[in-house]
């Protein structure tokens, strides 16, 4: 409902949800209170904690202001209003403002104001007192949640500098492979990104990281058993929500060192009226842009990448804004040379076919462009005090393009590959909130996407003879193909039922259905509990049923009668991938040992069907996805943190066991003796680390902030089938950061970063088993500066 008065309101911020309402702070009663309907209130953060003392206005529908009052210790409020429409607007330091349209019609009537964090938000297991902790349950859903705040991005050696995989690289159970790729308890890739609440459009990876860490004030990582609001990609949620810096401010950073790099960034945001915006841009340059293939220098190994994302919305009244958000990614790689290699390894008559008598592998130029945008449109509102609602058009194109030094990866593969793969994306995201009673919340929504995809593939080969000799020259094969109108669509409803003070049960049911390569469906139930022991325990548990298609633009459509009788000929089937379906179970437990200590633990089981991997197979750099027929995924995460005034700490450990039997498409990719054996035995996924470990400390003395992070990991599978493991591997950073006021410049703060302290990684390319690629060693230690300027 829709008042003209509200226009005059200038602080707009945020939801509204319902919620149970208990006796509030009053400061000031209107003496027409008592004998009228009692307005029951909420006042809350974005994950549900309350905010106590938050002041709340009341304003009539002349846009008087009728009465000031404060929320309580839990956040709570209540006074009594005649019939009428009334407009709620909460206020809290250092949190956005929220505006709540009640409607009394005679009745009792409850409501909850949401304030978005401009800053780093106070963390709550209980909803009885503050936490400091960065692992919590979130209790609307029951999964699983690791925070990164602005101080906790700040609090990293590498400060806001830090690409986002390392970022998450700090929660426990995330892995790493040397493209950049995360992998998140066990599962391949499957991580959905949403910023501002907000579901992106998925595009394809690889070597660059796509999002800049820079714009985000805050950074939400949700594992578990997730609700029915999230599918497609259920591994992990990562959840961003952008710097709420609309006031004339920016800063322009200077970031560089080691290995040529180069990167600056500029961010700023400001107000016109109704009209908010922000926008950052970065640059990237360096001479170690994919991790190197051998313990030396790198050579052939540049890198330069441009990321750039902006965020406007306007107010079309005081309960209806519409936004638009823009992002940009375009990166080069040239794919690092290896030298001493031999050519022509199986001795099939390559090179005398080329005239030549030998050929030096560190002359290779290989290389591969990537590219991705996106554009969304979003309406968000109140229709009611009851009810509120978002949608969002997207667009989104994305590409990856792999070209060939033809001589070079002829001499040593006997193929040379030009391979480009996109697509085009559009689609619409509807999501609504639904308060039905003060018990229940519910939530229903639907999701639909088109889907237009490129695959092209010119092959330079070989022909070969039945001894499987070199017989001829080279020449090149031309495999091009377009698959329009591929559709994935999807519904859900779930209903947050507060069932009494301790015990919030979060069940739904959703609904999904892809049209591809194959067409399939699954109806997926989900339920989730969260219960409050105790006010410092709180234990959770939860059941989700997953549906994840696989990457259609990455699918392999290669003919394979094509390539019959050349240096590229495959033997077996090519039978379609499928879409991953999961049973996925989650127990955990929180726990306050007292106000600067946390601990918690977390376990994961969960069966597959039709299990997706990918891997790289060949010389190029572009993963292709597989099914494994069945899956099982099991698991263990212990977290701690600390955090006092001048001192904070973490620590996270897991054990992870990810393992697969059966290979169910894409056949022709492997040997008939790894098929032979993935069909008898258990094997490990390739991108599995056994046992991870990660931690990190923040000190700041005397207005010198001191940092440190590590990261261990272990048991990743190589080998024939992944039967064998590799060595772990260890990585260190230090950080030095303190601001100094100049009188020329004005305050600038610089930054001193040590990364890789021991230079001790031995980092592996994803696909090191099946997939096979050679082993990659991490990225050697590195100096680097970095310096903020306020604009």
């Amino acid at each position: 409902m829709h008042c003209p008065v509200l226009k005059t309101i200038k602080r707009i911020a945020c939801t509204l949800a319902l919620s149970q309402g208990l006796l509030g702070g009053l400061t000031s009663q209107p003496a027409w209170a008592g004998p009228d309907n009692r307005l029951q209130g909420q006042v809350e953060d974005s994950l549900g904690n309350p905010i106590a003392q938050a002041q709340i206005q009341v304003q009539d529908d002349s846009g008087k202001t009728l009465v000031t009052l404060h929320s309580d210790a839990a956040g709570q409020f209540q006074l009594s209003l005649p019939q009428g429409t009334y407009s709620l607007q909460a206020h809290q330091d250092p949190y956005q403002d929220a505006i709540g349209i009640v409607t009394m019609d005679g009745t009792d009537q409850a409501t909850r104001l949401t304030l978005g964090s401009t800053q780093a938000l106070a963390i709550q297991i209980s909803s009885a007192q503050k936490r400091s902790s960065r692992t919590q349950v979130s209790t609307q859903d029951a999964s699983s949640v690791t925070r990164f705040d602005a101080q906790a991005i700040q609090d990293l050696p590498q400060g806001e500098n830090t690409p986002l995989n390392q970022v998450l690289l700090q929660a426990p159970g995330v892995v790493n492979d040397s493209f950049g790729q995360l992998h998140i308890r066990g599962d391949h890739a499957n991580i959905q990104y949403r910023i501002n609440g907000i579901l992106l459009p998925e595009g394809m990876n690889g070597f660059g990281q796509f999002f800049d860490t820079r714009f985000a004030q805050q950074i939400d990582l949700m594992t578990g058993a997730l609700p029915a609001l999230y599918g497609d990609h259920t591994a992990g949620v990562v959840s961003i929500t952008t710097k709420q810096q609309y006031d004339g401010s920016g800063q322009f950073d200077l970031y560089g060192g080691s290995f040529s790099t180069l990167n600056p960034s500029v961010e700023y945001g400001n107000s016109i009226g109704n009209l908010s915006y922000f926008f950052t841009g970065s640059y990237l340059s360096n001479s170690l842009g994919i991790q190197r293939p051998n313990p030396g220098s790198p050579i052939h190994d540049n890198t330069q990448q441009f990321r750039g994302f902006g965020y406007l919305s306007y107010l079309l009244d005081p309960t209806t804004k519409v936004s638009l958000m823009l992002g940009g990614y375009k990166g080069s790689f040239q794919i690092p040379a290896n030298p001493g290699q031999v050519p022509d390894p199986n001795q099939i008559g390559i090179l005398p076919q080329m005239g030549l008598n030998g050929y030096n592998s560190a002359t290779v130029t290989d290389q591969q462009n990537e590219s991705n945008q996106f554009s969304i449109l979003a309406l968000q509102g109140s229709l009611s005090d009851q009810l509120d609602y978002q949608s969002s058009l997207f667009s989104r194109t994305t590409s990856l393009q792999y070209l060939s030094d033809i001589p070079g990866d002829l001499a040593f593969n006997g193929v040379a590959p030009d391979i480009l793969r996109s697509s085009l994306s559009n689609g619409l995201q509807s999501d609504a909130t639904w308060r039905l009673t003060p018990a229940h919340t519910v939530r229903f929504g639907f999701y639909g996407q088109t889907e237009n995809i490129v695959s092209n593939n010119t092959s330079t080969v070989f022909p070969v003879n039945g001894n499987g000799m070199v017989s001829g020259p080279a020449y090149a094969i031309t495999d091009n193909h377009t698959y329009n109108g591929n559709t994935l669509w999807a519904l859900y409803t779930q209903d947050e039922w507060k069932a009494n003070d301790r015990l919030t049960i979060n069940y739904g049911l959703r609904f999904d259905q892809i049209n591809a390569f194959v067409s399939e469906n699954q109806w997926s139930p989900r339920i989730g509990m969260v219960y409050t022991l105790t006010p410092q325990t709180t234990w959770h548990m939860g059941y989700s049923r997953y549906f994840t298609p696989p990457p259609n633009e990455l699918v392999s459509a290669s003919t394979l009668a094509l390539f019959q009788n050349t240096t590229l000929a495959t033997n077996g089937q090519n039978s379609p991938v499928k879409s991953q379906r999961t049973d996925y179970y989650d127990v955990g437990l929180l726990h306050q040992l007292n106000t600067q200590t946390n601990v918690g633990v977390d376990t994961y089981y969960s069966r597959s069907t039709n299990l997706l991997d990918e891997g790289q197979f060949g010389p190029a750099l572009i993963m292709t996805p597989f099914n494994y027929n069945e899956g099982l995924i099991y698991g263990i995460e212990f977290t701690a943190n600390y955090k006092n005034e001048n001192f904070s700490s973490y620590a996270n450990l897991a054990r992870t066991i990810s393992q697969a039997r059966g290979i169910s498409s894409s056949q022709y990719l492997f040997s008939p003796a790894v098929l032979s054996y993935a069909a008898n035995n258990w094997v490990y996924v390739d991108h599995q680390q056994a046992l991870t470990a990660s931690s990190g400390l923040a000190y700041n003395w005397e207005g010198t902030h001191l940092s440190a992070d590590l990261i261990y990991q272990s048991g990743l599978r190589n080998g024939f089938a992944n039967t064998t493991s590799l060595p772990a591997y260890t990585v260190v950073n230090l950080g030095v950061r303190r601001t100094i006021a100049l009188d020329s410049t004005g305050p600038m703060e610089y930054r001193l970063v040590l990364l890789n302290l021991f230079n001790q990684t031995y980092l592996i390319r994803d696909g090191s088993g099946i997939g096979v690629v050679a082993p990659q060693y991490g990225m050697p230690r590195g100096i680097f500066l970095g310096i903020t300027k306020p604009l």
